[in-house]
This record gives C-alpha cells, sequence and structure tokens, in this order.
C-alpha cells in the first residue's frame, strides 16, 4: 500500500458527496481502507458517484443519508457506521457551508449567523462527540476537522464563516488534550481558497479569480485532492506522534499574520 496503509480500517467523512469530501474518500479506499462511509445531505446522485469510485479502488462504500447539525440525525450516522463496520478508525468532519454574499458585521442578520454556527460548528461538535466515545472506549482512532484560513485570520465580510471556523479550530484542540491519553489523536486542515461548488461563485468570477490568485505564492487555488492529500496523513500512523496541530493548505499565502 505504499506510505499510507488503512488496510482494515473504517473511516466516515460527513459532506462527502462534493468537493473535499469525495477526493478523501477516493483517497482513503485508494489506501486500502476496508470501509469508507460517505455521509451526504441531499445529492444522492453525487453520493452514489463517489461510492462507485470508492468500489473501484476496493473497499466497501456505506452511503449514510443525514444532516450532522442535526443531533438526532449525527448520532444516527455515527452509528450507522459502528453497526456496519464494527469499528470507527478515522472520522473526517467536512460537512459545512459557507454564505458567499459579502455582509458587514452591521448588516449581518441573525438567522444568517444562526445558520452557519448550526452547521459549522454544531455539525462537527455532533459527529465528534459521538465518534469520541466510540474511538475512545476501544482506545484508537484520528479525529481530522476541516477549518479554514478565515478561522485563525478572520475574514472582512464573512464574519459568521470566520467565527465557525475559529470555533472549530478550539474545539479540536480540545479534543486532542482530552482524547490524548486514550490514545486518540485529534488535528485540523485548514484550506484556503478551494476549487469546490461551494466557492464556485467566487472563482467563475475571472477577476476575482485573477485576483485571488495573485495573492497565493503557487498561483493557482487548491483542488479539492490537494486537501485530501494532508488528511490523510494526518490520519496515518506517519502522523502517530501529532495531535492538536493546524496544517494551512493555502499556497503559501501569509493569511495568519
Amino acid at each position: 500500500m505504499g506510505l499510507f496503509d488503512f488496510k482494515d480500517r473504517t473511516v466516515l467523512i460527513t459532506g462527502a458527496s462534493r468537493g473535499i469530501g469525495a477526493a478523501t474518500a477516493a483517497r482513503f479506499a485508494e489506501a486500502g481502507c476496508a470501509g469508507v462511509a460517505i455521509n451526504y445531505l441531499g445529492n444522492r446522485a453525487a453520493a452514489d458517484a463517489v461510492a462507485d469510485q470508492v468500489r473501484r479502488s476496493g473497499a466497501q462504500p456505506l452511503l449514510i443519508q443525514g444532516d450532522v447539525s442535526s443531533e438526532r440525525e449525527s448520532n444516527a450516522v455515527v452509528q450507522k457506521v459502528l453497526d456496519e463496520f464494527g469499528r470507527l478508525d478515522v472520522l473526517v468532519a467536512n460537512a459545512g457551508l459557507w454564505p458567499p454574499e459579502h455582509i458587514t458585521v452591521s448588516e449581518l442578520g441573525d438567522a444568517q449567523f444562526q445558520q452557519t454556527i448550526r452547521v459549522n460548528v454544531f455539525g462537527v461538535f455532533y459527529v465528534c462527540r459521538q465518534a469520541a466515545a466510540a474511538m475512545s472506549r476501544a482506545r484508537r482512532g484520528s479525529i481530522i476537522t476541516v477549518s479554514s484560513t478565515a478561522g485563525q485570520r478572520g475574514e472582512a465580510g464573512h464574519a459568521d464563516y470566520a467565527a465557525s471556523k475559529g470555533a472549530v479550530i478550539s474545539f479540536t484542540k480540545s479534543l486532542a488534550v482530552e482524547l490524548g491519553p486514550l490514545n486518540v489523536r485529534a488535528n485540523v486542515v485548514a484550506p484556503g481558497w478551494v476549487a469546490t461548488d461551494m466557492a464556485a461563485d467566487a472563482l467563475n468570477d475571472e477577476g476575482a479569480l485573477k485576483k485571488i490568485a495573485a495573492e497565493i505564492p503557487l498561483g493557482r487555488t487548491a483542488s479539492p485532492d490537494d486537501v485530501a492529500g494532508p488528511i490523510l496523513f494526518l490520519a496515518s500512523d506517519l502522523a502517530r506522534h501529532i495531535t492538536g496541530e493546524v496544517l494551512n493548505i493555502n499556497g503559501g499565502s501569509v493569511l495568519c499574520g
């Protein structure tokens, strides 16, 4: 299997029907995972396509529809993985949203702020809580959450998103300290701009894309696969002594100062 060997292990990826989640599911299957649980919210056709790719790589896909920002549905998602596979070795808490409209704090409404926090923070909290309980009992596991550079430096016009992703970082660091003695690791990936459906409104504008790329030393935005690789690394035994870390994936942009 090379450097990444996930033989006999299982992974749950939330928001896995597209973008970073879909690319990550494919990479785990290629690395020998026995089971890849693909959580999705509503796009069954896209989830089916990911499952087909996972199956072609020799892993067993498990499609699980569910809104992880709902405590009941999130609990059911994790339980289904345990019922089907008998174990959960890796959780990638990827599901989230980015409201694309630029809104100043003085104009930001309660409804949008609460919705962003509900999806990006509670959606991570609920699934991590259930996964942490299972991994603690097994005395093994790796949790990777997906934050953003915005969660570290803030982002004008997107205060709700930045606040939610900052909370994900602090929450994950707390998990790392709490779960470390139980042989469970927790780390964060923090992408910059990634060419996904979520960022399409901004990146499909040629002028905006040129401006964004000009601020990235590598001269381009990331692909979903550029993020999937680092996630795979953090989940692997190569990172067995890494926990509580934030791995920035932004092409060299100075976004944390």
